[in-house]
């Protein structure tokens, strides 16, 4: 989910942590499809979706991990991969089979991925384990599915700009004005209730990229490629107001081949 933490409002929560983010993604999982899916939002269809089609091109058999409302899997199941989309939020799977297209759905957590070891070429999580809070054993849980020289791809939030309050300051009290991106507590992990727009609200869990890579290590997922794309042209199209924000990048993208 790429959220302009610009437009962000943060709320602590006492809720028990993996509870209320599957709470909230049932609740609110109209808004996604509605948001960010079928081709309205440039930064999947200009970036992300090219991204992991040319990533995964040689993995015959894949595992979309956090599939939502399942935009990636039918993209690949198109390209002529066999797919299979794993996600917890009920309402989220429920849409995901309406739409069909070719993938298969499964209900399931990535930390308990109900598949046989080395079942799967390739697997991804996009844009998935900044909701989930057992992130070690969901990165080993993708380690463990896929085959031994396969590829794991995990794309993020980019860590170090999507910290908690950090966000675009657009300076008018300084002679010139200046405009710049600030970013938060980057070394602590922190989760957070966003309200990403009027009355939806999202969990959101903020790591350092060491935390990931480390865990990554941990897990026999050796990186073999770093990528931090600049924001697409669609994107900045519609945000004028941000184009210097050009250089700064709101993705991460993490290539691994399992040892």
């Amino acid at each position: 989910m790429m959220i302009n933490s610009s437009e962000q409002s943060s709320t602590d929560s006492e809720l028990p942590r993996a509870e209320l983010s599957n709470e909230l993604w049932e609740q609110h999982a109209d808004w996604w499809q509605r948001e960010f899916t079928d081709g309205v939002d440039p930064e999947y269809t200009e970036q992300i979706l090219p991204i992991i089609s040319e990533n995964l091109a040689d993995c015959g058999t894949v595992l979309d991990i956090g599939t939502g409302e399942g935009q990636v899997a039918r993209m690949l199941a198109t390209n002529g991969h066999t797919v299979i989309g794993a996600d917890p939020v009920g309402a989220q799977i429920e849409k995901a089979r309406a739409r069909g297209a070719g993938p298969i759905y499964v209900r399931a957590p990535a930390d308990r991925l109900p598949f046989s070891d080395g079942s799967f070429d390739g697997a991804l999580a996009c844009l998935v384990f900044e909701h989930i809070d057992l992130v070690d054993e969901a990165i080993s849980e993708a380690a463990r599915v896929v085959r031994s020289g396969g590829t794991f791809l995990l794309l993020l939030n980019h860590p170090l700009l999507q910290t908690p309050n950090s966000g675009w300051i657009d300076d008018q009290f300084v002679d010139p004005p200046e405009q710049y991106w600030r970013i938060g507590h980057y070394l602590t992990e922190a989760a957070t209730v966003e309200e990403v727009q009027k009355d939806v609200f999202i969990r959101f869990i903020h790591r350092p990229l060491s935390r990931y890579l480390n865990a990554l290590a941990d897990s026999s997922l050796v990186l073999t490629k770093m990528m931090e794309p600049a924001p697409p042209p669609g994107f900045l199209g519609q945000a004028p107001q941000y184009l210097a924000a050009a250089a700064i990048p709101r993705l991460l993208v993490l290539r691994c081949r399992k040892s």
